[in-house]
């Protein structure tokens, strides 16, 4: 101590960083270092450890950072204004500046935090869902916030949207999918032909797409592909409706689905299976107008 005193350095170095100034980008510093070592350390931690689902873990973390980050900034803020000589305590206390504050969002800033927080308390959603918000916004959950929730959608736009502003979530990652597919023929197509093809091809479903199936402990799968049976006698005035349905697990739900349409197509066109064909239902005044035009045209 005595060495530093003879040169003054100690001095010299107590009095740069009484600066106010310079003690608020000390401060800062620390504190971004120390969000990076936290969040890592976080990361780690859950690689390490497997108590939960990895989506659930996933999530978990990023509702962890988010936390850190508010708490960060909130005190930093509050730490600055200290340095800079506002009085923090009489601010907060004074009853018309907390009702200026209520009244420019702070209800808006708890409906979120408290709806950020039933996300993860109630298990409506992981990091990695593919979801529909408000059955507007579909796309892949990339990132959940305390505030904001941010949604990839498929174009590959990423979409945030504050949590308070969800009051609808379509999860197709909640533990297993079914897979409905329906099947609309000509109503010249005989119904025992067509459900004796569907049966075959339910076999051929359950033999290529086996492995999509969700199973149950004993390794059997809990509903296989089947003909759920028909579904309209005269679906939109165009045929018979026939629908497959088959229990898959959610991850592989949409490489299931697109499989299951492949393989009923090629069954379809195999058989020479007659589909249905769109037509345009005219009104009865109409079609007699129509009717006239031709017959004055032929005249």
């Amino acid at each position: 101590m005595d060495f530093f005193n003879s040169f003054g350095w100690w001095e010299n170095v107590a009095e740069f960083f009484s600066n106010p100034v310079v003690q608020i980008i000390t401060v800062a510093i620390i504190l971004y270092i120390s969000i990076l070592i936290i969040r890592r350390s976080i990361r780690s931690f859950f690689k390490k450890t497997h108590f939960i689902e990895e989506r659930k873990e996933e999530t978990l973390e990023a509702m962890i950072n988010s936390l850190i980050s508010y708490a960060a900034t909130i005190g930093f803020i509050v730490f600055a204004l200290m340095q800079i000589g506002v009085n923090v305590g009489s601010v907060l206390a004074g009853a018309g500046v907390i009702g200026i504050i209520l009244g420019f969002g702070a209800q808006s800033l708890i409906r979120d935090l408290l709806s950020g927080v039933f996300f993860l308390y109630e298990k409506q959603l992981h990091k990695g869902d593919f979801i529909t918000i408000n059955e507007t916004f579909h796309g892949t959950v990339e990132d959940i916030g305390l505030r904001f929730l941010k949604l990839r959608e498929w174009s590959g736009k990423l979409l945030t949207v504050s949590n308070g502003l969800v009051t609808s979530i379509e999860n197709y990652n909640i533990d297993h999918m079914r897979v409905i597919e329906k099947v609309t023929v000509s109503f010249n197509e005989d119904p025992k032909r067509i459900f004796s093809l569907l049966e075959e091809t339910c076999e051929t479903l359950n033999e290529e797409l086996g492995q999509y199936l969700k199973k149950d402990l004993t390794d059997n799968p809990i509903q296989p592909f089947q003909v759920y049976g028909m579904t309209s006698l005269n679906h939109d005035h165009k045929g018979y409706e026939y629908t497959i349905i088959g229990l898959t697990e959610d991850l592989v739900y949409w490489t299931a689905s697109k499989e299951t349409k492949r393989i009923i197509a090629e069954a379809m066109f195999d058989n020479d299976v007659r589909m249905s064909l769109q037509h345009v239902d005219l009104p009865y005044q109409q079609l007699n107008k129509t009717e006239n035009t031709d017959h004055q045209e032929e005249a």
